[in-house]
């Protein structure tokens, strides 16, 4: 008796697993959507920014709060946990997936495959974990709204790319619900996805961010931001980072040796052939590197790597914070946060970072050990700013990244009981665009109180460059 606890025993037919989906429309109707913005589990906006920086580089908090302040938008990329405190106790159908966890609409990127293919997912994994699908298109269909707003296209065209963002949620999950298990599957989201999704005022947005990111490579960071050094020793052309504050610094002899360290145990995460490959490279400059909205405070480094015959390889090695969707949702506790992410991220994207892992690393010299994630860095990666799309490119988008998240939780839940529950039924849709605009609302407020907060003086903040 195989001791896997799968059971290859039993199949359920499809009909009936429909019909389970479509039978949750009974407790929770489709236009259940359509709610309050605010949960009762909501914390007030300046407590929720305080508690968020707990465990940060203080210096950088001025920083993390100034990309913030920039505009409603920014804020909500850096507000994943006061969302989750909205979502929390709402109506959800009690099926669950692997999260994304942050899904709006700026973390859907381009990067590249090991075969070199650019292709188009969800790429960014801090809050990933296990909880209602509904969480993450109700991320998606708000930020379309704020970035709509935030490039200045008008409130029905805001509503309508929420809105179609759900729609093709719908059809795609339908879609996938029809196709063979292993086609599902291993469908690759690359330029193909664009027109599946009808979004094809994007095609000339992804070829250019396609071109840009076959460009974005590490050699193009070692030519960038790196100077040479001769090893005379060893006769090895090597490079070390050129030291640009706030946002690059060099970091002491001691910190440099932790981080080659926690580098030498992060390859025990790697698949075998991968850890051979890893095995073949040297570390020659490790420097601290400010990255993103949400990340800024946490402990993030760059290390420069040398290998065959010139060739260069740039790791980011990022500190891996718990979820801040963890506090609302029955998650079981948690062995390592870097392997948490990577974990969420091997089984929501259809082809991930071949080096991507985890590691722990003793940063203050005090024998704690704290969690990060390693993977390449600019391997590939382009991005479509949804913030600076017209009208009809943002409502594509909202199709485009639609389709896409679908893709992404059919991987851990059955596309089959989502198209039951959702059917060919566009009151989904409309609730979800409601709720979009409505939380939007909200989140100008909460930029509102921030920047006033700031203005009289009670946090400080940094503008950044």
């Amino acid at each position: 008796m195989s001791d896997s606890g799968i059971d290859l025993r039993t199949y359920v037919p499809s009909a009936q697993v429909l019909a389970r989906g479509q039978e949750l429309r009974e407790r929770v109707p489709l236009d259940a959507r359509d709610r309050a913005a605010e949960g009762a589990r909501r914390p007030d906006v300046l407590e929720f920014i305080e508690a968020s920086n707990a465990g940060r580089l203080p210096h950088l908090l001025p920083l993390r709060v100034g990309r913030m302040m920039a505009s409603p938008f920014t804020f909500y990329r850096g507000a994943a946990g006061l969302m989750a405190a909205d979502l929390a106790g709402g109506p959800d159908t009690g099926l669950t997936a692997q999260l994304c966890g942050d899904a709006h609409a700026a973390n859907f990127g381009l990067y590249g495959t090991p075969r070199g293919e650019i292709i188009m997912d969800i790429n960014d994994f801090d809050e990933t974990i296990v909880g209602p699908w509904e969480w993450d298109l109700d991320r998606l269909a708000a930020s379309l709204v704020l970035a709509g707003r935030e490039s200045g296209a008008g409130e029905d065209d805001c509503r309508r790319a929420a809105h179609d963002a759900a729609r093709t949620y719908r059809l795609a999950a339908g879609k996938l619900a029809e196709q063979p298990f292993l086609e599902s599957w291993s469908a690759l989201p690359d330029e193909s996805v664009l027109s599946k999704a009808a979004a094809h005022d994007l095609i000339d947005d992804f070829k250019k961010a396609a071109k840009k990111a076959r460009k974005n490579t590490s050699a193009k960071v070692v030519a960038k931001w790196t100077e040479h050094l001769d090893d005379h020793e060893t006769d090895i052309r090597k490079h070390r980072f050129i030291s640009d504050p706030p946002i690059l610094t060099p970091v002491d002899d001691r910190v440099e040796a932790a981080i080659v360290d926690g580098l030498g145990r992060y390859a025990d995460t790697l698949r075998e052939s991968r850890r051979t490959l890893l095995t073949r490279f040297a570390v020659s400059d490790v420097a601290f590197r400010i990255v993103g909205t949400g990340s800024v405070g946490l402990h993030t480094y760059v290390a420069l790597l040398h290998g065959n015959e010139g060739e260069n390889l740039v790791l980011q090695i990022k500190q891996a914070n718990p979820s801040a969707l963890r506090p609302y949702l029955p998650a079981p506790p948690v062995r390592h946060e870097g392997e948490r992410i990577v974990q969420g991220a091997r089984l929501v994207q259809s082809e991930t970072d071949i080096l991507l892992g985890w590691t722990s690393v003793d940063i203050a010299g005090d024998s704690t050990e704290l969690p990060f994630i390693v993977r390449q860095f600019r391997n590939l990666k382009g991005s479509i700013d949804p913030a600076a799309l017209s009208a009809a490119d943002l409502d594509d988008y909202g199709r485009l990244a639609g389709a896409l998240l679908a893709r992404a939780h059919s991987r851990s839940l059955d596309p089959r009981l989502l198209a039951g529950y959702l059917g060919d039924d566009e009151r989904f849709d409309d609730a979800v665009a409601r709720f979009a605009v409505r939380y939007a609302d909200r989140t100008e407020n909460d930029h509102a109180v921030l920047v006033k907060a700031v203005q009289a003086g009670k946090i400080a903040a940094e503008q950044p460059d």
